[in-house]
């Protein structure tokens, strides 16, 4: 158990460096939590920074999933021995779920950071690759339908678990457990949008929508 909570923190604190504050300060001390939507994610980047801005948070966000679920588990922690009785594989779902932990409750920033889907994409590249292209597709599909970032990150999530669920088996169990707990999670961490969708006054990128209505709000600013 001790090489788990030394790795699990490990992977935490890795989760908590920050892709949008780490470029800000390289840009000047630009701190995006206080611009459009306040959310330290990519998305609010894009908006409020630009591009190249935002590229630099989201390569940075996912590559804390990549180390956390792909480097930590692996890593040989001075004085602290592998316990062989510690299944590997849980090993790594549990770094990667603190990476992504750490995205949104980051210890260096108050815990106030982003609300974790590139950093659970960036967990993916290492847990199993070939799911983050059914990933993408249907996070575009709700997205180019609905113009709700927010929507289509939710639904992606919950994708996950869903198509896991269909071939289900004994080695595949703990992915799928960790999608069910990350697609819950992404819902909870994106209530305001849920609130924001019923009230209708939630921000949509409508130049992104195949079916464009008239009136539509501006972009949305959540990730």
């Amino acid at each position: 158990m001790l090489e788990l909570g030394v790795k699990f923190l490990i992977s935490y604190f890795i989760g908590s460096l920050m892709g949008a504050l780490v470029i800000g300060k390289l840009r000047g001390g630009v701190d995006i939590r206080t611009m459009g939507s306040g959310n330290a994610g990519g998305t609010n980047a894009l908006r409020t920074q630009g591009i190249v801005f935002a590229l630099g948070v989201v390569i940075i966000d996912i590559g804390k999933g990549v180390i956390g679920a792909g480097v930590v588990p692996e890593l040989n922690v001075p004085f602290i021995p592998l316990d062989p009785a510690l299944s590997r594989t849980w090993l790594t779902i549990c770094c990667a779920a603190a990476a992504v932990l750490g995205h949104v409750w980051p210890i260096y920033h108050s815990f106030k950071g982003g609300k974790g889907a590139g950093t659970f994409v960036g967990t993916l590249v290492i847990l199993s690759p070939a799911l983050i292209i059914g990933v993408i597709l249907v996070w575009a599909w709700i997205l180019v339908v609905s113009g709700f970032v927010g929507l289509a990150t939710m639904c992606a999530a919950v994708a996950l678990p869903i198509y896991l669920g269909f071939g289900l088996e004994l080695e595949t169990q703990p992915l799928f457990i960790y999608t069910v707990v990350m697609a819950m999670l992404l819902i909870f961490w994106h209530r305001a949008n849920i609130q924001r969708m019923r009230d209708g006054t939630e921000h949509r990128n409508t130049s992104l929508m195949l079916f464009r209505r008239k009136n539509a709000g501006p972009s949305d600013d959540e990730s």
